[in-house]
């Protein structure tokens, strides 16, 4: 069992909160739009950090961080891009690999609109997390904390910061 934390969309904006609210969990994933390595780094410092690269990152964040990664956590495959649509209107540079396999859990960030939806055509579960940062149009900012345990996803929590 895993508590995983989730966020996007920082644009480099650090909050001490993001710690207090992932005190619990024994990961972090970033989905992209992170804006500056060191808040990758003192994410990292705090717990493991999975993270992609989104479209306003550049420099040592797209050398070390991929567009899209995929791996296995507890049994279930999860894939994670910054620019990923929703179910139905699927970016074109990740629909492809998510017809051919689709994975039990999509996450994607890029449009600072918190979503959590289940596709059904293709039996995964699709998060975007919103938006951390202050960067863009978002009234409020969000996190995200679930459970991953043996290949599911359980006890979603959604966590709102005001701007």
């Amino acid at each position: 069992m895993k508590r995983i934390g989730l966020l996007s969309d920082t644009h480099a904006y650090w909050d001490d909160r993001y710690l207090t609210y992932f005190a619990e969990c024994d990961e972090i994933w970033h989905a992209g739009d992170i804006g500056s390595f060191e808040l990758a780094q003192r994410l990292n410092e705090f717990r493991p950090l999975r993270a992609v690269c989104g479209n306003c990152d550049g420099g040592d964040l797209r050398r070390f961080y991929p567009e899209v990664l995929r791996w296995n956590c507890e049994g279930a495959d999860v894939l994670m891009t910054h620019i990923g649509g929703y179910p139905g209107r699927y970016d074109p540079r990740i629909r492809q690999q998510l017809y051919a396999r689709p994975p039990k859990l999509f996450i994607a960030g890029h449009s600072h609109i918190l979503k959590v939806q289940f596709d059904k055509s293709l039996g995964m579960l699709h998060i975007n997390p919103g938006a951390a940062g202050l960067q863009g149009w978002h009234q409020v900012r969000t996190l995200v904390r679930f459970t991953a345990e043996n290949a599911s996803f359980r006890d979603l929590e959604v966590i709102e910061i005001p701007r």
